[in-house]
């Protein structure tokens, strides 16, 4: 399967929603929860008007986030996923086959009522949309949250070095990554760390670092962030994702 492929895949898709509106697993919280929560400790009386949920999957984090924005964007690069995403917030539920063995799947339905989230489905938006070639429209937000989806960009830099046009003076880009470099998804020339440089190792972080300076500061020390995806009844990924706070600086 060509990796543009991999995420309009139906087994992909039902592992997704599995992920994000499934049960917990392995004692780990649900990330896209998670992620979202952390998020909100960052604000920290920021302004809480507009948000953007960059590589937002199957959409669980722009929901959480919605519990307190007035307006979520949440963008995807994956047809498959924005369609699943607008489908929850058009009718509150979504139905998947859920892989357990072989052939066999398990037919789930989760709806935002469970996760008492169904008041935010008002304030939630879902697009299509490349994060390396953002539309002019998607801009003025408090909050960037990234989530696992640095790694997956065929050109990081497009992405990290324009960022800041998108978001408010203080407002704050969040970062969630496991560095997973691959070069299915991103030629080597194009990755932001997990390669030597001049001899010397060059971590993903250190890159962030270089590429964010010019309109960023470091707000926390980076933390994990442990998730699990679900691929079968016994088979599961168990990961865990590096996070970093950084804050626009006045220009």
């Amino acid at each position: 399967m060509q990796q543009s492929a991999f995420y309009e895949n139906d087994t992909t898709l039902a592992q997704y929603l599995e992920f994000h509106f499934g049960e917990r697993w392995h004692g780990e919280a649900n990330f896209p929860k998670a992620l979202a929560n952390a998020a909100m400790v960052a604000m920290d009386g920021r302004p809480l008007e507009r948000a953007l949920d960059i590589g937002c999957a199957v959409g669980r984090t722009s929901f959480e986030l919605a519990r307190h924005f007035g307006h979520v964007d949440g963008i995807d690069y994956s047809n498959a996923f924005v369609s699943k995403c607008q489908e929850m917030a058009r009718d509150k539920r979504v139905r998947y086959a859920r892989p357990e063995e072989g052939a066999l799947v398990s037919l789930e339905e989760r709806t935002l009522e469970s996760l008492g989230l169904e008041e935010t489905a008002e304030r939630v938006a879902f697009h299509q949309g490349d994060a390396c070639d953002l539309q002019p429209q998607f801009s003025g937000y408090d909050l960037v949250l990234a989530g696992n989806l640095i790694d997956r960009l065929y050109q990081p830099s497009l992405f990290l070095e324009t960022i800041h046009e998108r978001i408010n003076e203080l407002g704050l880009l969040v970062i969630a990554s496991p560095y997973t470099w691959l070069e299915e998804y991103t030629p080597k020339e194009h990755w932001v760390g997990g390669v030597t440089r001049n001899g010397e190792d060059f971590s993903t972080f250190d890159g962030l670092k270089e590429m964010l300076a010019p309109h960023f500061r470091l707000l926390f020390e980076p933390r994990s962030l442990p998730f699990v995806i679900r691929e079968t009844r016994n088979k599961f990924q168990h990961s865990f994702s590096e996070l970093t706070v950084w804050e626009k600086v006045r220009q």
